[in-house]
């Protein structure tokens, strides 16, 4: 199973890319990879290069806590089905 880093770099195109992104060395985006866990002041930059499909609750929930109520990331929505008209 994936991480939320990995989802994140994965989501950006690649760890250089979220590197560009946020402005770091791609050294440092593998660092954190290889130790599972993010610098949480990265947190919400990774969520907006993600454009929310990775939140700051996945990534540091020892930090942030738990996703409020009405967060939601991609994955929620493309995992319901799609509801019909008048149903």
């Amino acid at each position: 199973m994936d991480s939320p880093l990995d989802k994140a770099i994965n989501a950006a195109g690649g760890a250089a890319a979220l590197a560009r992104y946020l402005d770091v060395a791609p050294s440092a985006v593998t660092n954190w990879r290889l130790r599972k866990q993010v610098p949480a002041e990265r947190c919400r930059a990774i969520e907006a290069a993600t454009q929310g499909a990775v939140t700051r609750y996945a990534l540091r929930p020892d930090v942030f806590g738990s996703a409020p109520a009405d967060v939601f990331s991609v994955e929620d929505f493309q995992s319901q089905e799609p509801q019909q008209a008048g149903a």
